[in-house]
């Protein structure tokens, strides 16, 4: 079958790579100039873990697994509110992957031959008609497909037209500010793995390794406005996070101005009533974009990307709406409760006031070990977790 994939993010590129290994003939199209990945560190939780081996992509990933021995939410000063025992955890079930979003990209892309790529093509509009869908790229036609997968994003364009009506995506309110600096020595390592909550402005600081050597840092605050540039943007966490624990500020003020990323957090401001239309369907942020609170987003595009391989093994053109519908009702109820669930742990922890006191209160008082347990469960099992099950996910 002739596919075109639409958007070579993460998702794009293994979806892309899953369905060549398949036999498919398959095209990436990517508007930018060449196939980049740009950013600092990303989580891949265990579920992504496994979708990425169904797609034959998982080795390299799997390299990065966390090693650490400890994680869990503390307060804004580093004192511990939910303890959870991560050597525990690992004799339960798997552990996430922390990966430099750049090199992750190039490892997923590399089974792609170059011939299959175009760059710099913009997919606008497709035109779907009884034998396929016409790609159209600078006002003209750029190619046909048996089937169009759109992985185009955030604010996709291809799901605005399949979906007119639909509200697209939405600020959260909140900004989300990232930055990879090489490991400091005699670093505190029980702040690996670990998120740090101030009941008193809502905003949150992230710290994961990257191998042995780097380290991955992520603050959440809330955002009045339009995203500043990293340069305003750093200034402002450097003066919200003054009195934090003192190794916070030491990490973001060593990390290079360049080396700093900032966006405005963004999800869909309601679930999509489908993830396929005939001969398309969306995969990824373009399906379901959620906030991050969850770890999830990476993830779940690896699923959706896997879960398309499955329902396309073996197809022929006359096969592809149905196949695709098969694909809308294994996907679409899994990937929107996740979705739920990560705008859930975002208002937890974005909690100010009385109710973020309550919360630290309820989570001191859960044992380290009960902490443990649904943290295994969550990364197990990622249909509908409980509220408790969330506060350590990870971003």
């Amino acid at each position: 079958m002739r596919i075109a994939v639409v958007g070579a993010g993460l998702g794009g590129v293994a979806a892309a790579a899953g369905l060549h290994r398949l036999g498919h003939e398959v095209t990436l199209f990517e508007r930018g100039p060449e196939l980049r990945e740009a950013g600092t560190g990303i989580v891949v939780m265990p579920n992504g873990l496994r979708a990425l081996d169904a797609l034959g992509l998982g080795g390299d990933v799997r390299g990065h697994v966390m090693r650490v021995s400890g994680g869990g939410l503390r307060d804004w000063r580093g004192r511990p509110l939910l303890v959870t025992d991560l050597a525990q955890a690992r004799q339960e079930v798997e552990m996430p992957a922390m990966a430099d979003r750049a090199e992750l990209h190039r490892a997923l892309r590399a089974p792609l031959p170059a011939g299959l790529v175009r760059t710099a093509t913009p997919v606008e509009r497709l035109e779907p008609g009884p034998a396929g869908v016409t790609l159209i790229s600078g006002g003209g036609p750029v190619a046909r497909a048996d089937a169009v997968i759109a992985a185009d994003g955030t604010r996709s364009t291809l799901r605005a037209q399949l979906f007119p009506g639909h509200p697209g995506v939405r600020r959260t309110g909140r900004m989300d500010l990232r930055g990879m600096l090489p490991r400091p020595a005699g670093l505190a390592t029980e702040l690996l793995a670990t998120q740090l909550v101030d009941r008193r402005s809502g905003a949150m600081f992230g710290l994961f390794p990257i191998g042995e050597n780097r380290l991955y840092w992520f603050t959440d605050s809330v955002l009045h406005g339009g995203p500043p540039g990293a340069d305003e943007a750093r200034r402002q966490m450097l003066a919200l996070m003054a009195d934090w624990h003192p190794l916070v500020t030491a990490l973001i003020e060593a990390t290079p101005p360049a080396d700093v990323h900032v966006d405005a957090i963004c999800h869909l401001a309601e679930p999509l009533p489908a993830f396929a239309a005939g001969r398309v369907a969306l995969l990824g942020d373009a399906a379901h974009a959620m906030s991050p609170d969850l770890g999830q987003g990476a993830a779940q595009a690896f699923e959706d990307a896997a879960a398309l391989c499955r329902h396309l093994a073996g197809a022929e053109p006359a096969d592809a709406a149905r196949r695709l519908l098969d694909y809308d009702a294994e996907r679409r109820p899994s990937a929107n409760r996740v979705m739920r669930a990560a705008s859930r742990q975002s208002r937890l922890t974005s909690r100010t006031g009385i109710a973020a006191s309550l919360r630290d209160t309820l989570l001191r008082a859960v044992p380290s070990r009960l902490a443990t347990r649904r943290l295994a469960a969550l990364w197990h099992v990622q249909d509908e977790p409980p509220g408790a099950r969330d506060v350590a996910a990870g971003q």
